[in-house]
C-alpha cells in the first residue's frame, strides 16, 4: 500500500477551451508550468518503483511541506514504511545526521518519550527530571563531540517540527535501559535509599552466531530476536540506514530518538555482523565511564575486525546495559562471545562452531563478582531453559543453518524445562503475557506484556549486501491485543496509557539505500 503518494493526473482540456485559454498570456504560462510539473513528477516516480507494489512512487524528504531551509538540511535523508517497519536513511555530518533522525521522525520520539517517561517512573520511583540531571551532569561530559552534535542535531530537528523536547531528554531516552536498570540500583545502594523497589538488570532476548560446518555453504549466520515490554516493543520497529561522514555506514533496527540500535542487531559495511543478548542480574556501574550507546554506535560505525570491535565497545567501560556480545567478521568467518562485564570481559573466538546467547552469564568469575548471585544450573530459570532449547536446536541443524532455519529458530516455542511446546517464559519466542509464572529472576511478575517483540537475521552473503531480514511482533507469527489483555489483567493498568496493540508483520528484507513506496 502506497501511504502519503502524491497522485498525478494530466489535466483534461477540450480543443475550445484550450483555444480560450491561450488568449491570455498569463494563463497560458500557468497551463506550460503545470504540463512541466506533471512531466517531473512522472519521471521521478518511474524512477522509484515501490518494492512492495510496484507501483511507481515518489520519495518525500519529510511531510512535502518542508520550508527550503528544512529541505536543504534534510538533504539525501528519506523514510517510508514496510512490513511493520520505517526505514530511514539518514545521511552526512553528526549534526546532520541528527537532524534528519529528529525531523524524520519526530512523532515516533516524542511518543516513544512517553513510554519510556512512564516505564521508569513505575520502575524506580524517580521522576523524569532526575533522568534528565544524571544525563546533563553525569553522562554528557563523557560523550565524545561526534555524538554530542548527534544528539543535539536530534533535538533541533525535533523542535524544527514544534516538539519541546530539549536534548537533556534527548540523551535520558538513549539511555533509557543504563540510567534505571544499571545506575539506578547502584545509586539506591550508595546513598542507603529507604524504601528503594528492587532492580534487577534486565535479561533481553535470544540470540545466536553460527559459522563453518555448522552453516549451509560454510559462512556466518547471524539471529536474535529482542524481548522487551510491549510498550516498548510495539514501537521499536525502526531500520536504520546510516551513511555517516566519518566511519562506516551501518544498517540496524533501532528505537525512535536513539543513536545505536539498543537491542544491537546490526551490520555494517566493512563486513561485521553483531548481536547482543544482556547478562541476567548483572550488577556494577562506573559514573566516569563512557554511556554504553555511546560505545556500541561507536564500535559498530568504527569497527572493521572482531578485535576492533571488541576494542572500541570495552574502552571506557561504565558497565552499563552489560552484555554478551556475538560478533562476526564476513570477510574471514571468524565468530565471537564477548562477555562484557564491568570488571571481567572475556572472550572466545572460532572459524567453525557457533555460539547461543540467552541472558545467561558463562563465565565463573564474572558470575561470581559482578551478578547478585545467577545460578547456571537452575534450569527452570528463562535464561538456562532457553539455552538448552537453543544448543539442541542449532547441534540438530549442524550443516543445514540458513536464514530460513534462524527465522524459525526465533519462532520456537519449546519448554526445555517442562518438556511442553508453549509460548511462555522459557520459549525462545518469549511471551510472559501467557505465563502464569512471569520471570522471577527479572522481577517479572505472572502475565507480564514482555517478552518477544522482534527478529532479525542475517547472513555474511546478505552483510556483503548491506542487508537484513526483519520480523515486527513476535516472530512466531502471534499478534498481542492490548485491550483484551488489559480487562483480563488490571493488575497491569497503570500501562493502559501506552499499553498498544502489536501486530506480528511479514519476514520482511531490507537493503541499505533501497527507495520504498513513499516516506512520511
Amino acid at each position: 500500500m502506497i501511504r502519503s503518494a502524491y497522485l498525478v493526473t494530466t489535466p483534461k482540456v477540450s480543443f475550445r477551451s484550450f483555444r480560450s485559454v491561450i488568449r491570455s498570456k498569463a494563463r497560458a504560462v500557468a497551463l506550460a508550468a503545470i504540463a512541466l510539473s506533471v512531466f517531473h513528477a512522472k519521471a521521478v516516480a518511474a524512477a522509484n518503483p515501490a518494492p512492495e507494489t510496484g507501483l511507481p512512487a515518489v520519495i518525500v524528504k519529510a511531510s512535502g511541506k518542508a520550508s527550503g531551509n528544512q529541505a536543504a538540511k534534510l538533504g539525501p535523508a528519506y523514510s517510508y514504511r514496510k512490513g511493520g517497519w520505517t526505514y530511514v536513511h539518514l545521511e552526512g555530518s553528526p549534526a546532520d545526521v541528527g537532524y534528519q533522525h529528529g525531523y524524520l521522525l519526530a512523532a515516533e520520539i516524542e511518543d516513544m518519550y512517553q513510554v519510556l517517561k512512564l516505564e521508569n517512573a513505575h520502575e524506580t520511583k524517580r521522576d523524569w527530571e532526575f533522568f534528565r540531571e544524571a544525563s546533563q551532569k553525569m553522562l554528557w561530559p563523557h560523550i565524545e563531540a561526534e555524538y554530542q552534535q548527534e544528539l543535539e542535531g536530534i533535538a533541533k530537528g525535533l523542535q524544527a517540527k514544534g516538539s519541546k523536547l530539549d536534548v537533556w531528554d534527548i540523551v535520558a531516552m538513549n539511555a533509557g535501559i543504563e540510567l534505571p536498570q544499571y545506575y539506578v540500583p547502584w545509586l539506591n545502594k550508595r546513598e542507603h535509599a529507604s524504601n528503594a523497589p528492587h532492580i534487577s538488570a534486565p535479561g533481553n532476548c535470544s540470540a545466536f552466531i553460527a559459522t563453518g560446518s555448522f552453516t549451509k555453504g560454510g559462512k556466518i549466520v547471524i539471529a536474535h530476536n529482542n524481548w522487551s515490554s510491549y510498550a516498548d516493543g510495539a514501537r521499536w520497529t525502526i531500520i536504520f540506514d546510516i551513511q555517516p561522514a566519518r566511519g562506516h555506514r551501518m544498517l540496524m533496527d533501532g528505537v525512535p530518538g536513539v543513536i545505536t540500535s539498543q537491542d544491537d542487531f546490526g551490520v555494517n559495511d566493512a563486513g561485521m555482523m553483531v548481536t547482543e543478548t544482556t547478562i541476567t542480574q548483572f550488577v556494577g556501574w562506573d559514573p566516569d565511564g563512557i554511556p554504553e550507546f555511546v560505545r556500541s554506535r561507536k564500535a559498530l560505525q568504527y569497527a572493521t575486525s572482531v578485535d576492533e570491535y571488541a576494542k572500541l565497545i570495552r574502552e571506557g567501560n561504565n558497565g552499563g546495559y552489560a552484555n554478551d556480545w556475538l560478533i562476526g567478521d564476513r570477510k574471514t568467518g571468524e565468530i565471537a562471545y564477548l562477555e562484557l562485564g564491568l570488571k571481567n570481559t572475556p572472550m572466545w573466538h572460532t572459524k567453525d562452531g557457533y555460539y547461543v546467547s540467552s541472558n545467561f552469564a558463562r563465565d565463573p568469575k564474572l558470575i561470581a563478582d559482578e551478578t547478585e548471585g545467577f545460578k547456571l544450573d537452575d534450569l527452570s530459570s528463562s535464561p538456562n531453559a532457553r539455552r538448552i532449547t537453543a544448543e539442541k536446536r542449532i547441534e540438530r541443524a549442524k550443516g543445514r543453518i540458513d536464514i530460513e532455519m534462524a527465522e524459525q529458530f526465533l519462532s520456537d516455542h519449546e519448554d526445555s524445562y517442562s518438556g511442553k511446546v508453549e509460548a511462555d517464559g522459557r520459549s525462545l519466542c518469549g511471551h510472559i503475557d501467557a505465563d502464569p509464572r512471569g520471570v522471577p529472576v527479572w522481577d517479572l511478575g505472572p502475565y507480564d506484556p514482555f517478552g518477544a517483540v522482534t527478529g532479525k537475521v542475517a547472513d555474511s552473503d546478505m552483510a556483503g549486501r548491506m542487508s537484513l531480514v526483519a520480523h515486527a511482533g513476535h516472530p512466531c507469527g502471534e499478534d498481542f491485543l492490548a485491550a483484551p489483555f488489559l480487562k483480563a489483567h488490571p493488575e497491569y493498568d497503570y500501562l493502559k496509557p501506552i499499553l498498544k496493540d502489536m501486530k506480528a508483520g511479514p519476514w520482511t528484507t531490507f537493503v541499505a539505500g533501497e527507495k520504498g513506496a513513499v516516506a512520511q
